[in-house]
């Protein structure tokens, strides 16, 4: 998928398609995650569907949770989505950033080849 650090540098154009397309990935990646945080808190909480999307969207975002979570099931839950909440916030820089990281470096790598 990406160019080896010997070849030519990608052109602005594709470059900028594989920044949407990352871009793109990482917006599933959010969905996906909301999606079993809504799924969770429905389930273990018996949130209604607006609350357990306001809830995940909180927790996914950063800012906690705006309901109390009241049963043993749903707090253990709770804990866990926070955490995965804490990795994919991970993934998704991760996911956006590399393409731009590989063109730095590929350029960077590319510089000290002509000098």
């Amino acid at each position: 998928m990406y160019e080896h650090k010997s070849g030519k540098l990608l052109p602005r154009r594709d470059f900028y398609k594989r920044v949407a397309f990352h871009g793109g990935v990482s917006f599933l990646i959010v969905i996906i995650s909301l999606g079993i945080g809504v799924l969770g808190y429905h389930l273990f909480e018996s949130f209604s569907w607006i609350d357990s999307l306001l809830n995940a969207s909180m927790i996914l975002g950063g800012m906690g949770p705006v309901n109390e979570v009241k049963t043993q099931a749903g707090k253990i839950f709770a804990s866990f989505y926070a955490l995965f909440s804490g990795i994919i916030f991970l993934v998704i820089a991760g996911v956006i950033f590399t393409p731009i990281y590989h063109r730095f470096m590929h350029k960077f790598h590319l510089e000290i080849k002509d000098e």
